[in-house]
């Protein structure tokens, strides 16, 4: 049994899809180009961390089909992911006070 939003979807052809698939293609390639520029560390991580961003986000809306959904479970994924991104940097403090100190710390 389809559902509503797969017969909506049905006639459409695959012209959303192969738009979407060359975006992240030119976005790669961007990478690629960005790679070999002749710039400091912090412009290209600056610039490829954009980028990739940008990609992950096209790849994450489409591919999981985020762009149907309503917007505020839209808002809890984006609110629920950066929560998650943010709890995971709790851990480097105590790392780089091992570091510091040679690991011979109490």
């Amino acid at each position: 049994m389809a559902t509503a939003a797969q017969h909506k979807n049905e006639g459409k052809g695959i012209g959303k899809y192969l738009a979407v698939y060359l975006c992240i293609l030119a976005l790669a390639g961007l990478q690629f180009v960005i790679a070999y520029q002749n710039i400091t560390a912090s412009q290209m991580f600056r610039r490829m961390f954009s980028v990739a961003i940008v990609e992950a986000g096209l790849a994450v809306m489409f591919f999981m089909h985020l762009w149907s959904e309503k917007r505020g479970f839209l808002l809890f994924v984006l609110v629920f992911t950066i929560s998650v991104l943010l709890a995971m940097q709790y851990g480097w403090t105590d790392s780089f006070r091992l570091v510091n100190c040679g690991g011979y710390c109490s």
